[in-house]
C-alpha cells in the first residue's frame, strides 16, 4: 500500500502550506521535534572531541595555547560547516522537500542527461514531482552541462562519487553508535578504579548497543516521543555546565574564539597540531543529518532549531570545557567531558548522556536503513527485506538483515578498538568523506539546477572544499590508527554496489537486444497450437516496450498463456515520490480483441512499494479505467478525444499509453467509483526512450476501489465491445492471477577479462543466490508463481 499518502503525498508541501496558515506555532513545534531526530548525534559530540584531540598528537601545556587553539578551531568549524554551508546553502538544494546524497544526484540527473538508470522514458518528465521549484532555462546549455552529457565516463564517475558517499554514510551508521555510547559510558571511569573500569565499560556499552539494535523492529515512532525531550534536556544541561565553567574558571575564555589562536596553535604544534585536526573534526559529526532528514521537517524548522538552540549550546559546552581545562593542567590523560562536570552532578549527567547517545545512534541507524532502501530502489544494492514500521508516518523503515549485521560489526568495533581515539579516527574519516561528496554534488546543483554562473559554484567548492580537505588529509594520517576501517568498509560495499548495478544494466541491455516483436505475439493462436487459459497473467519485465524474451521462452515450453495478458514493468524514477494518481502508465499491446496490455508502475526512491494483494487489486482497477477511457476516446465520446491515426498500424506498433488514476468521462461509464472525488485531466504527447507512441496524461487527485457495473442497455456496438472487454477482465480476475517472473542465471561472455568473469560469474550470482529474489520482494504467493529460467550471457 502507499503508506502516508492518504492525505498528502508530498510531505514538505503539506508542511509548508500548513506553516503558512499557522506560522510560528507550527514552526516551533517542528523545530522542537527535529531536535530528537536530527540533532542527537551532533549534540553528543562534546563527549569525545577534546579527548580525541588530545589523545596523542598534542599535549595540554601551562601556556593554554593548545586548548585555546583547539577551541578556536572548534568554533570556526562549527560556524563554517554546519551553519554557513548546510543551514544557508545545502538545505536549499532539496529535491521536492527531500535531502541527502540521492536527492542531490536525483536533481542533477533531472537537469542533465547523466543518469545510468535503465528504461528511462521522456514521459517520466511529465510527473509533477519531476518538475522543480527552480526549473532550468530553456536555453540552459552551459559548458559544464554539455561537457558532462558528452563524456559517458563522467556519468560513471558521478555514480561512483554518489556510491562513495552512500558507503560512508553506512560506515557512519556503524561507527556513531559505538563511539557515542562508549564515550557516554566512559564517564564511569571517574567513579571507579582503573581495574574495575576496564571490565565494566566494554560490557555495559555492548549491552546498551544490543538493546538499541534489538528495539529497531518496533520503529522510531514507538519510542520517538521521548527523543526530543531527551536531546533538549541534554542541550540545556551542557549549556548550563558550560556557563558555570566559564564563570567559575575563566570568564575571559571567549577571547580564544579569535582566529589568531588557530595560527598560534599551528605555529607551536606544527605537524602534531595538523594531525590533531582528525579529533577536532568530530565536533561536526551529525551535521549531514540536517540535510538527510530534511524530508521529515521543513527547512525553516531545522534552521531555527540549529541557529537558536543547538549551535549556541554546543559553543557554550566547548567554551566551558576549555575554561575548566585552562585552569587544570595536572594530568593530560584525564582530558574529557566528565572531568569538567561538578562531582555531585556526574551521575545524573551520565544518565542523560547515555540516553542522548542512544537517541543520536537511533537517528543514524534509521538514516542507514533509509539510504540502503534508496540504493536498492535505484538498482545499486541487492534486494533486502524492507519492513515499514508505521502505517501513518511515511519513510520509517526497518531492514532486519542490515540491522543485525550493523549490530555485530558495531560490537566488534567496540571490543576491537576499546578506546575513543581509534573510534574517533574511523568516524572522522567517514564524516569528512560524506561532506566532501556533498560539497561536490552541491557545486553541480548550483550550476545545473540553480543556473548560477560557474564562478559561484567554483567559489563554493574551493572555500568549503579546502576546509574539508584540510580535515580529510589529517584523518588520512590516522590510517593505521583506526581510519582504515571506513576505507575497508567503503571498498567492500562499493564493490558490492557497483557489481550489482553493472550486472543490472547489462541484463537490461540483454533484454533490450533480445526482445520479441509485437507481430510474433499477435501471430500466436490456435493454428500454432497455442491455447488461451482463464485468468490474468502478469509478466514482469524491465522493458517498457516490446515483448520480453522470457515470455517467448515461456510460450515455447508451455504453449498456453492467459486470457488477459499484462506486461508489467516496475521501474524507479529519479524523484523522491510519485503521486499515486500518476503511478500507473497503461496501454494496449495489440488490438483490443487480443486482450493484452502494458502497465508501467513508477516509484520514486523514497516510495513505499505496494504489497502483492493491493497491487493486484489496484492494477485490475487501473486496467478497467484504461479500457473505459480508451473506448470512449477511440469513438470520440470523451472530452480528451485524440486523433486515431496511431491505430492505423495496429499490427506493427504499440499503442498510446495513458497515465491512469481516476479518469473522467463524458460518455456512459462502464463502472462506478465508490467514492466521490475531484478530477482534472491534461493531455499531451510524449515519446519514450524506446519509441512508444503517445502518452495521454491524466492527473486526478485520488482514487480508491473500483466496482464493476456493466451497462445492461447498450446503445451501440462500442458499448457492446466495451462491455465484453470489461466482462472478460472481471471473469479473469475471478479465475485468478498468475505472476510470471524470470529466474535468471548470469554468466560472462567467452573471452571476457578476468575481472569481469569474477564480478559476473561469482560476485553477482553469489549475491543473487543469497539475497531476496523478485518473487520474495513482491511477496508473490508460491501457488501463483510461474518462474521462467533465463541464462544471460553478458
Amino acid at each position: 500500500m502507499d503508506l502516508g499518502h492518504g492525505k498528502c503525498w508530498d510531505t514538505s508541501k503539506c508542511l509548508s502550506n500548513f506553516i503558512q496558515k499557522d506560522s510560528w506555532k507550527t514552526l516551533l513545534v517542528l523545530a522542537y521535534q527535529s531536535l530528537g531526530v536530527v540533532y542527537g548525534d551532533l549534540s553528543t559530540s562534546p563527549l569525545y572531541v577534546y579527548k580525541s584531540t588530545f589523545a596523542e598528537d598534542i599535549q595540554h601545556s601551562d601556556s593554554n595555547e593548545e586548548i585555546f587553539g583547539v577551541l578556536s578551531f572548534v568554533f570556526w568549524t562549527l560556524t563554517l560547516v554546519p551553519l554557513f554551508k548546510y543551514v544557508f546553502v545545502v538545505l536549499r538544494a532539496d529535491d521536492n522537500g527531500e535531502g541527502g546524497t540521492f536527492a542531490l544526484y536525483s536533481l542533477i540527473c533531472r537537469h542533465a542527461k547523466v543518469s545510468l538508470l535503465p528504461n528511462r522514458q521522456v514521459a517520466d518528465e511529465a510527473l509533477s514531482t519531476y518538475k522543480t521549484e527552480h526549473p532550468p532555462e530553456k536555453n540552459n546549455n552551459s559548458r559544464v552541462k554539455i561537457y558532462l552529457e558528452k563524456h559517458k565516463g563522467l556519468h560513471t564517475a558521478l555514480l561512483i562519487l554518489v556510491l562513495l558517499g552512500t558507503c560512508m554514510v553506512i560506515g557512519d551508521g556503524l561507527l556513531t553508535p559505538a563511539i557515542s555510547v562508549f564515550s557516554a559510558v566512559s564517564g564511569l571511569e571517574l567513579s571507579m578504579s582503573k581495574e574495575h573500569h576496564q571490565y565494566a565499560v566494554i560490557p555495559i556499552t555492548c549491552f546498551i548497543l544490543v538493546c538499541l539494535f534489538a528495539l529497531q523492529h518496533y520503529g522510531t515512532h514507538r519510542v520517538g516521543f521521548f527523543f526530543a525531550p531527551v536531546v533538549l534536556t541534554w542541550l540545556l544541561c551542557i549549556s548550563a555546565l558550560g556557563l558555570y565553567n566559564i564563570i567559575h574558571w575563566n570568564p575571559h575564555v571567549y577571547q580564544a574564539l579569535s582566529p589568531y589562536y588557530m595560527f598560534k596553535f599551528l605555529k607551536k604544534t606544527r605537524k602534531g597540531g595538523w594531525m590533531s585536526l582528525g579529533g577536532i573534526l568530530l565536533c561536526i559529526t551529525g551535521s549531514e543529518a540536517m540535510f538527510a532528514d530534511l524530508g521529515h521537517f521543513s527547512y525553516a524548522a531545522i534552521q531555527i532549531a540549529f541557529t537558536f538552540l543547538v549551535y549556541p549550546a554546543l559553543i557554550l559546552a566547548y567554551m566551558g570545557q576549555a575554561a575548566y581545562l585552562s585552569r587544570h593542567h595536572g594530568n593530560s590523560n584525564h582530558i574529557g567531558f566528565y572531568i569538567s562536570v561538578p562531582e555531585k552532578l556526574r551521575l545524573p549527567v551520565l544518565i542523560i548522556a547515555i540516553l542522548s547517545s542512544v537517541v543520536g545512534s537511533q537517528a543514524i541507524i534509521s538514516g542507514t536503513f533509509s539510504i540502503i532502501n534508496q540504493s536498492q530502489s535505484l538498482g545499486c544494492f541487492p534486494k533486502v527485506k524492507v519492513v515499514h514500521t508505521s502505517d501513518e508516518i511515511h519513510g520509517q523503515i526497518y531492514i532486519p538483515e542490515i540491522n543485525w549485521i550493523l549490530m555485530v560489526l558495531c560490537i566488534a568495533v567496540t571490543i576491537g578498538f576499546r578506546d575513543t581515539k581509534h573510534m574517533g579516527n574511523a568516524s572522522g574519516l567517514a564524516v569528512m568523506t560524506v561532506m566532501l561528496v556533498t560539497t561536490c554534488l552541491t557545486s553541480l546543483v548550483i550550476i545545473l539546477c540553480w543556473n548560477k554562473p560557474p564562478i559561484v559554484a567554483l567559489a563554493f567548492l574551493l572555500f568549503f572544499g579546502s576546509v574539508e580537505l584540510l580535515y580529510f588529509s589529517a584523518s588520512l594520517t590516522k590510517f593505521t590508527e583506526g581510519a582504515w576501517l571506513p576505507i575497508l568498509l567503503a571498498f567492500f560495499l562499493m564493490t558490492i554496489m557497483f557489481v550489482w548495478h553493472y550486472a543490472t544494466i547489462k541484463k537490461y541491455e540483454f533484454d533490450l537486444h533480445n526482445k520479441v516483436s509485437l507481430d510474433w505475439l499477435l501471430a500466436l493462436g490456435p493454428s500454432l497450437g497455442i491455447a488461451r487459459v482463464p485468468g490474468i497473467g502478469l509478466v514482469f519485465t524491465d522493458l517498457t516496450s516490446g515483448i520480453p524474451a522470457n515470455f517467448s521462452r515461456f510460450v515455447t515450453n508451455l504453449p498456453a498463456f492467459h486470457r488477459i495478458l499484462v506486461f508489467v514493468c516496475v521501474k524507479s524514477v529519479p524523484v523522491p515520490y510519485v503521486p499515486p494518481a500518476e503511478r500507473y502508465l497503461v496501454g494496449r499491446v495489440g488490438p483490443p480483441s487480443h486482450r493484452s496490455y502494458r502497465c508501467i508502475v513508477r516509484y520514486g526512491y523514497r516510495d513505499v512499494h505496494q504489497d502483492v494483494d493491493s497491487f493486484e487489486t489496484e492494477l485490475v482497477a487501473r486496467l478497467a479505467d484504461f479500457i473505459n477511457y480508451d473506448w470512449h476516446r477511440a469513438h470520440g465520446t470523451n472530452s480528451c478525444t485524440e486523433d486515431d491515426a496511431s491505430r492505423s498500424n495496429e499490427s506493427s506498433s504499440e499503442y498510446r499509453l495513458a497515465v491512469i488514476g481516476t479518469t473522467p468521462f463524458s460518455g456512459t461509464p462502464a463502472y462506478e467509483i465508490e467514492e466521490t472525488v475531484q478530477q482534472a485531466s491534461v493531455s499531451g504527447g510524449f515519446s519514450t526512450a524506446e519509441s512508444m507512441a503517445e502518452v495521454i496524461e491524466m492527473e486526478p487527485i485520488f482514487q480508491r476501489r473500483v466496482r464493476f457495473a456493466i451497462d445492461d442497455d447498450p446503445q451501440s456496438d462500442m458499448h457492446l465491445q466495451l462491455k465484453e472487454e470489461l466482462e472478460d477482465l472481471f471473469a479473469a480476475q475471478q479465475a485468478g492471477t498468475a505472476f510470471i517472473l524470470g529466474h535468471s542465471h548470469v554468466q560472462a561472455k567467452k573471452g571476457s577479462s578476468l575481472l569481469k568473469r569474477l564480478a559476473i560469474n561469482f560476485g553477482y550470482n553469489f549475491l543473487g543466490r543469497n539475497c531476496r529474489g523478485p518473487d520474495v520482494a513482491l511477496k508473490v504467493p508460491p501457488g501463483s508463481l510461474l518462474e521462467v529460467g533465463m541464462v544471460y550471457v553478458l
